[in-house]
């Protein structure tokens, strides 16, 4: 037994020095190796993630190293691989005043968060309430998750959710600690004799499409920066949790009608209380939010006439644009939340070099 463990320890270490080649080869590109970074180098520290003003500017888990063996560049290129997957099976909805719309919305939230890649934002026909976004910055909104919505804030809410996941790069991030689980089993695939199997798996540095299934802790991170950027924006930040309370009360109500929704990103009581704590503990109070938009409720009536499905909690039409009133003073200053006078999400807009790359 100690000469078969002997005998394989060089060819750990050539499978070692394959892998970390492999890691290099996963964040450069040889035809484009002058190419500069899409993203400065960010200082990445808990005190910046309770900074507002720093959105933007902060390296939320993007860094390279043994936690992320993916450049920015390396996750566009398979993000861009896997979404001609999504769009080669999936049924797209077409219509341009809805995608337009959509796309809109998330380019607001996109340009008040950490992300340091653009968006690509697609609408898929599909009655499962839910969205996920691939890394690389390509986005999916099912078009039952825009029915069950209430108002525009509800929709902003879960796309700002799954717009942190790419700008917290945890897609990566998770298929590194995969990786790393490989690595660790390496001696004992060999002392077994299974060589072979081992260079197969760690060849192959692909993501699987079970990626979208985050762990717990990257889950509530996405949460703490879900709200920032939906409350960046302008919207209620309240908005996130009703949504989110609402879909597990109907779920009770009616067991089984909602059995997929949010599947990949399960909601637990702990998580909803611990939003709530965090939005009335780090975000200043405004003197009004966003909530709806008549846009928003006329989408929702184009895109339910389209598929010939009815609303969810269907409102009624001719109702202006409602705010939720904060408790903060009239003079509170961030200049977000405030209406436009538009019917189009407000959007506090920073200057040019600290936007996030279109």
């Amino acid at each position: 037994m100690n000469q078969r463990v002997g005998s394989a320890v060089p060819v750990v270490f050539l499978l070692l020095f394959c892998l970390f080649s492999a890691w290099a080869w996963a964040g450069s590109d040889p035809a484009s190796s002058d190419t500069p970074p899409l993203h400065r180098v960010k200082v990445y520290h808990d005190r910046s993630l309770r900074d507002l003003d720093a959105i933007g500017n902060r390296n939320v888990g993007c860094g390279r190293g043994l936690g992320n063996w993916y450049s920015i560049e390396g996750q566009i290129r398979m993000g861009k691989e896997y979404s001609q997957q999504v769009e080669q099976t999936a049924k797209m909805v077409k219509d341009p005043v809805i995608t337009e719309y959509i796309n809109r919305i998330g380019q607001n939230l996109v340009r008040n968060s950490d992300s340091p890649v653009p968006f690509t934002i697609r609408v898929i026909d599909s009655d499962d309430v839910n969205a996920f976004a691939l890394p690389g910055g390509f986005f999916y909104v099912n078009s039952g998750l825009i029915l069950a919505a209430d108002n525009e804030a509800e929709l902003a809410g879960v796309m700002a959710h799954e717009i942190a996941h790419v700008a917290a790069c945890h897609a990566a991030r998770e298929n590194t600690r995969g990786q790393l689980m490989n690595l660790a089993s390496i001696p004992l695939i060999f002392v077994g004799g299974g060589i072979g199997y081992a260079a197969q798996n760690l060849a192959g540095l692909a993501f699987p499409m079970t990626f979208l299934k985050f762990s717990r802790g990257f889950e509530t991170e996405a949460d703490f920066l879900g709200v920032q950027y939906l409350y960046k924006t302008g919207y209620d930040p309240q908005a996130f949790t009703a949504f989110f309370e609402k879909v597990q009360a109907l779920e009770k109500k009616k067991p089984g009608t909602l059995a997929k929704a949010f599947d990949t990103h399960p909601q637990t009581p702990d998580r909803m209380s611990r939003s709530q704590r965090e939005i009335q503990t780090l975000l200043p109070p405004e003197p009004e939010y966003k909530l709806d938009s008549s846009e928003f409720q006329d989408v929702k009536a184009r895109l339910a006439e389209l598929e010939n499905r009815p609303k969810v909690n269907d409102q009624k039409e001719g109702n202006p644009p409602p705010l939720r009133r904060g408790t903060s003073k009239p003079d509170a200053t961030s200049g977000t939340g405030k209406d436009n006078g538009d019917d189009r999400p407000t959007l506090k807009r920073r200057p040019v070099g600290d936007q996030a790359p279109q």
